[in-house]
Parts: structure tokens; sequence; C-alpha cells
């Protein structure tokens, strides 16, 4: 039998993530890959469920991770995400948005957030939207910190 038979399937994921802008920061998940040694930054979200538009799922992943409510403002673009995650491919079409807080559900200061996906467990941080835009932090996917700068120049 072909050793590349015990291999899960190769797929690529549909999800929608956002970037939540709370008093010029950005609330972004804390990861670290061992594999690269690097600690870095991704906007919250996930898989655009069958007949769900991206903007819905990206409200209903949020809701789910942190237990807020956002609104979801507007698209910062839709791109092909190729990397690598702890030694593993992926492969992902983004639809990577602004958004912020629903009326009454802003935290009342930047500390950070836990939240959840599935079962497990991860901190959320929030980033100063000036740092992200000068690449101080390593953000994911490729290319944020151009995104966001659009959006801020058309502004």
């Amino acid at each position: 039998m072909p050793e590349s038979s015990h291999l899960p399937p190769q797929r690529i994921r549909v999800i929608a993530i956002c970037l939540v802008l709370h008093d010029d920061h950005l609330l972004m998940a804390e990861g670290y890959d061992s594999v690269k040694g690097e600690v870095f930054y991704r906007a919250l979200g996930g898989e655009v469920e069958f007949g769900e538009a991206a903007a819905d799922a990206a409200a209903r992943e949020l809701r789910e991770e942190l237990g807020r409510d956002v609104e979801v403002r507007d698209l910062l673009g839709v791109i092909e995400n190729r990397f690598t995650l702890e030694g593993e491919r992926g492969h992902e079409i983004v639809f990577e948005y602004l958004a912020t807080f629903a009326p009454g559900q802003e935290p009342p200061h930047l500390a950070p957030m836990p939240a959840v996906e599935g079962d497990a467990s991860f901190t959320a941080r929030w980033l100063p939207l000036a740092e992200v835009l000068a690449g101080t932090h390593r953000a994911y996917p490729e290319g944020v910190e151009d995104r966001l700068a659009a959006w801020v120049n058309r502004r």
C-alpha cells in the first residue's frame, strides 16, 4: 500500500476572518509555530459553511470564539493563502474583513481576550494598528499589512 494513503486528504478550505478594530487596535489570535520558532498573529475566524455568506460566517465564527457579536464592515480582500504551519502545508481561499464590536459588546479595556475554537483555547491580543501597518508583528495571511494600508488610505 502506498504510504500516501495514510495522509489526510488535501483540500482547499474556504474561510472568513475578521480584523476587529477598536480604539486604533486590532484584535488578532496569537500563535506559535514550533517548527519555524515563530510567534505570529492572525485574524480570528474560520470555515465558511455550505450555503453561508462569507460575511455571515466571519460574524458567526467570532461569536463562537469570543462570545461577542461583531459588525462586519469592509471587505479587505479575497486572497489565496498557501502556507506552512508546524511543517504541514495548507491552502485556503480567505475572505478577509474589517469589523467592529456590535454596540454594547465592546470590551472595557484592551486586555488579552480568551477565545475558544472547538476544544482548543487560545489568546486574542490587541495590537496597535500602527504597529501592524509597520510590520512590527508577524501577521498572517501574507500581505495583510498592505491590505490594511489600502483600507486606511480609502477612509
